[in-house]
Formats: structure tokens, sequence, C-alpha cells
């Protein structure tokens, strides 16, 4: 199932989330600010965060959304624009060129810009969290902010690290991919309930979605195509972060000497093209699915306290669309 049959259900409320996008971007009176503005809206990500948001709202809804709608999209839309600062920080970080198929913003900008804009971004989304006048969604999504910030670094942090250990490894994805997931989830219930009981099953619906994310992420850096991934594969070897697929190959090879050597040639498209076909080759690529699987059904378990709906059934759809993605 493709991203745009599983947001049928919410196919107002996602135009009405580029709509502030674009009202967001390009209320400045700087042309430069205007121009990359304009260049972002037409890159267009998956737009999952601010999805999750409105579809974790409507889940946990009794009746239809009527009072809360402006504040539900804007919500989205904020999330969406920290997501935004994120990958345009990342990507400076990780030296990247190309997101989407078309070229970064420090590839096309420079680096000073694209850090300068990143911030802009940030302050943007929180300036639409602070107009819906919510202190306690304000402190939920920032808390998740400075998270998904300290996993990035505690990331850069152990780079070249090759005792790195799973235990770690899904700190780190905690921090920095499921904290602004939970944060999606969890303020799009809190928008429309006050009941703490749903808000800690779509909590824990992101947490896992989010490390699910991460691992597929991953997965798909390692083996994926350029054409496919929107960018160059194996930016993670190329950084010298060891991604869980990486560290699963290293226990089920019988060559682990051979496997860390290819890991340290970090500049070597041979050693990344070798470390590729001994995964595909390995029981690594059956435990990464079972890693990912794991996370799914977990995050899918606590849905069954939602009532039924179209908008419960998409949160599983969204969740069996990550699992799709290893193919073995």
């Amino acid at each position: 199932m493709q991203l745009k049959e599983i947001y049928h259900s919410i196919e107002r409320e996602m135009t009405d989330v580029e709509r502030v996008l674009r009202v967001s971007l390009m209320d400045s009176k700087s042309r430069s600010i205007l121009k990359i503005g304009a260049y972002l809206l037409d890159v267009q990500g998956k737009r999952l965060r601010p999805a999750l948001v409105i579809l974790s709202a409507k889940a946990s809804l009794k009746q239809k959304l009527k009072a809360a709608y402006r504040q539900l999209i804007r919500i989205a839309s904020a999330v969406e624009l920290i997501h935004m600062a994120s990958l345009i920080h990342d990507d400076v970080i990780d030296h990247a060129s190309l997101r989407h198929n078309k070229p970064t913003i420090n590839s096309k900008y420079g680096q000073d810009a694209s850090i300068a804009l990143g911030d802009y971004f940030y302050s943007a989304g929180f300036e639409l969290i602070s107009s819906c006048r919510n202190p306690d969604i304000l402190s939920c999504i920032a808390s998740a902010t400075k998270v998904m910030c300290e996993g990035e670094l505690i990331q850069v942090c152990q780079r070249d690290n090759l005792d790195l250990l799973k235990k770690r490894y899904i700190i780190i994805a905690k921090k920095k991919t499921a904290s602004l997931f939970v944060a999606s989830c969890q303020t799009g219930a809190m928008i429309v309930s006050s009941n703490p009981r749903i808000q800690n099953t779509l909590e824990g619906y992101g947490l896992n979605f989010g490390i699910a994310f991460q691992i597929v992420d991953d997965y798909l850096d390692l083996i994926g195509k350029a054409e496919d991934l929107g960018k160059s594969p194996g930016a993670d070897f190329k950084m010298g972060e060891l991604t869980l697929p990486v560290l699963n190959l290293l226990t089920q090879t019988k060559d682990r000497n051979r496997v860390i050597s290819l890991i340290k040639q970090q500049d070597s498209p041979e050693a990344f093209k070798e470390l590729k076909q001994r995964f595909i080759n390995s029981h690594a690529v059956l435990k990464t699915k079972e890693d990912v699987c794991s996370y799914v059904q977990e995050a899918k378990k606590g849905l069954s306290r939602l009532k039924d709906s179209c908008f419960k059934e998409s949160l599983f759809n969204l969740a069996d669309y990550l699992v799709n993605k290893i193919t073995i």
C-alpha cells in the first residue's frame, strides 16, 4: 500500500498542512529566503510526522473534529517544520549532496546558509506551536526536539566506535528519530483528548514506529539504489556510523575481521560494495527484518485500546508500510 492510499482519509487535513507550510515559509520579505523556501516546498517529503499528528487525533476522537481543527493543522505543520530543520542540519553534518533526487540546501546554497535556514525553520515551527496557546503541547514538542538534537549529537560522538552495542544503537534511534514521532502521536491525542490512557497508547505507538523507521532507513541506506532513495546510498558507511544492519552482520558473519576491515575503509566504494554484498548474502537481512517486525508489532499491539475507525486502520497500514520496505 502506498502512502497516498494510507493518507486518503486525511486528504483535506494534509492539504491544509501544505497551505500552512507555504505561508510559514513564504511570509518573509527577504528574496533569498523566499527563493530557498520555494525550492524546499517543491522538494516534498513523505510528511509522515504531520500525518501521524492528524491520524492520532482523529483515531482518539469520539465525534467529528471541529473546535480544535485549526490547532491540529498548526501543530501538524509545526512538527514538519521542525523535522525539515533537522534534515537541513543533518545534511550539513553528513556533507550530503542529494535529497529527494535534488541537490541539498548545503550543496546548492552553502553550509552557512543551511545552518541559518535550519534555525529559521525551528523558529517558524515553535512560533506556530506558541500561537496555539497550549503549554502542555509546547512542552511536549520542545522536550522532544531537545532529545532529538541530543540523539544526533550522541550519534556523531559514536562514529567509528566498532564496540557500539545494539542497546546503544536503540538508545540513539529512540532519541534521534523516535522522539519526534512520539511527540507527533502524543500531541495529536492531546489536542482532542485529556484521557492519559489514550495519550499513552499513541505515545507508545510513536516510539515503536520511530525505532522501526530508523532501522528501515539504515537498511535502505545499505542496500538501496540511489534512484529509489532519492540520495546516494552508503551515507552511514562514509560517516563511520555503525547501524543495526551492520551490527547484525557483525554478529552473523563467520569472517568478522574482514567485515571490520571493510567498515574502516570509509572512502572506498569497493569496500562499501563488498560490505553490502556480504550483508545481502547473510542471515543479517532476516535478523534486521525480524527486528523491524518486532517493533512494528509492538506499535500495532497498543492500538487495540482505540476504537475501530479508518484512522486507526491507517495507523496499522503505516506500520506495515515500514515492514514492506524490507525485501528478502
